[in-house]
């Protein structure tokens, strides 16, 4: 059927959609390289930390250096979303490219941690704009049913950065120097910048809008109290420190304040609408207890395993999360087409949750002596259940809402899954550094204790230097302060099961063709012709 349209087409209509997919092709490619980069700079600093504090002489403020960025990029992701729903993408989404390239400007050229942490925080403030803004231009250009194809890539990329990141910014330490972590991204952006200023056009919208102070500042407020408690609590300041509690307090009463304030005003940052879609509600959740929590805890928290009881360098622990991407992409690319093919969704939220529930299970089961070969396959299924869900569910939520409310759908479900996992990545942390406290306590005596030093301060180096019978009771008790917590986990998994099977399914709009039928990829829903903003 498909060739039999092509046959029917003029030469100029022809003409006119093989122009539309280069273009696209084009676009997408810049989206790319610039999502990349954004969701890079989340992590490719934290290898490199040490060496940075070093120079800058900043040890105390090393935490902000990653804080900074992810806090920015947070309180942003809704602000850009709904700004591009009223007023059109296009200038906003280079205006974000530009800050990015600024801020990775000024903390390559930082002199002092002030300076790097002012960058960072600059960085944030394109990068999570670009995050959001790169899924809702790929909803402007594609058809819901050809969609699925293009958002799988995205998912990889979020994958991908998370385990190169660290990868990538040892190596610049340890070769050129840490300073391009951040320089890498101004050839790289400006490349992109360019690209999308010349061939990204979209329907022009609104030339103003009112904008929702009030409700930016409160969110700000919110999420600044939310990720310092999950960042500080427990760790560098004791759950019942007065300073935590009254983050605690003050978080949970700007929250309440922030959603009181979007049922008031005309133009809300997170319209209180959206949580009228059952689709919107239960995909949003899933993403935040599943895909947040149970990518984050391995990323986050496996590369110290590795490094503390089977001995290997920080570079080899990163290598060995790879096989988690590889189960990711395995897993995303394929269901992309699929769902392009089918226009359904539903049951790969089930599969997934399965597997990663299943997984979270047999991590739990891991000892000493356990293979590394059986760990990287768990690490793969791992992948595998995030493949399966993390870039279905955003496409689930854009498929619920008109083209109007799709920035803003896509960046509410966003901001909520990095709140998920900023906090759900906290408390696994704050248990396991608990239960890691108890195991030491338990197994290594006074003298035990004595000649091991300081237990906060203990490297992998440290570990390996020390007699074997200490150096295997320090091991024991990082494998059993951390695999029972993927047990912990398995139930908060298993909801994640049960929201799956009762998430509706509308299906997927568009033609039933692989191909993209009478919508070229490249061509706006209002026409190939529509204005550009």
């Amino acid at each position: 059927m498909s060739d039999f349209l092509s046959m029917a087409r003029s030469p100029e209509e022809k003409r006119h959609s093989s122009d539309g997919r280069s273009r696209f092709g084009l676009i997408y490619a810049g989206l790319m390289a610039v999502m990349l980069l954004a969701s890079l700079d989340q992590t490719i600093v934290s290898t490199a930390l040490p060496t940075v504090v070093g120079e800058l002489h900043g040890v105390t403020h090393m935490a902000w250096v990653t804080t900074a960025y992810i806090l920015a990029a947070t309180v942003v992701m809704p602000v850009y979303g709904r700004l591009g729903d009223l007023l059109g993408r296009r200038r906003l989404y280079l205006g974000g490219i530009i800050l990015f390239l600024a801020g990775s400007a000024i903390a390559g050229s930082a002199q002092d941690m002030a300076m790097l942490i002012i960058g960072r925080a600059v960085q944030g403030l394109g990068g999570g704009g670009l995050m959001i803004t790169s899924q809702a231009i790929v909803a402007d250009l594609v058809p819901p049913r050809q969609r699925a194809k293009y958002m799988a890539p995205i998912g990889v990329i979020f994958g991908l950065s998370s385990v190169v990141g660290p990868l990538l910014g040892g190596w610049f330490t340890d070769s050129i120097g840490w300073r391009w972590c951040f320089w890498i991204n101004l050839p790289v952006g400006l490349l992109a910048l360019a690209v999308c200023a010349v061939a990204l056009h979209l329907p022009r919208k609104a030339l103003k809008a009112t904008i929702d102070y009030i409700g930016i500042t409160l969110m700000t407020a919110a999420v600044t109290c939310t990720v310092l408690v999950a960042d500080w609590g427990g760790t560098d300041y004791a759950w019942s420190d007065p300073l935590v509690l009254g983050l605690i307090g003050a978080g949970a009463g700007t929250w309440v304040l922030f959603f009181y304030s979007q049922s008031r005003v005309a133009e809300p940052i997170i319209p209180l609408r959206l949580f009228r879609s059952s689709i919107f509600d239960i995909a949003t959740l899933i993403g935040m207890i599943v895909t947040g929590v149970g990518m984050f805890a391995v990323v986050s928290y496996m590369p110290t395993y590795l490094q503390m009881v089977y001995g290997v360098t920080a570079a080899q622990s990163g290598w060995l999360l790879l096989p988690m991407v590889v189960g990711l992409m395995g897993a995303s690319l394929p269901v992309g087409l699929r769902m392009s093919r089918t226009g359904r969704y539903r049951i790969y939220p089930i599969a997934g949750s399965i597997v990663i529930a299943v997984t979270a299970l047999m991590l739990s089961t891991i000892e000493v002596d356990t293979p590394l070969v059986l760990l990287c396959g768990y690490l793969f299924l791992m992948g595998v259940g995030i493949g399966l869900m993390s870039q279905t569910l955003v496409l689930a939520v854009q498929n619920a809402f008109p083209a109007d409310d799709v920035g803003t759908a896509t960046s509410a479900n966003n901001f909520f899954r990095e709140i998920g996992a900023t906090v759900g990545t906290a408390a696994v942390g704050a248990i396991f550094t608990s239960r890691l406290a108890d195991q030491l306590d338990s197994r290594l005596s006074t003298a035990g204790l004595k000649t091991v030093g300081d237990t906060d301060s203990l490297t992998p180096a440290l570990v390996h230097a020390l007699p074997t019978r200490l150096q295997d009771d320090v091991v024991a008790a990082y494998q059993h302060a951390l695999t029972p917590v993927f047990a912990y986990l398995v139930p908060l998994f298993l909801a994640g099961v049960v929201l799956a099977v009762v998430l509706p399914e509308k299906r997927l709009a568009g033609d039933d063709a692989d191909g993209p039928g009478t919508e070229t990829p490249g061509s706006a829903p209002n026409g190939p012709q529509a204005k550009a903003s």
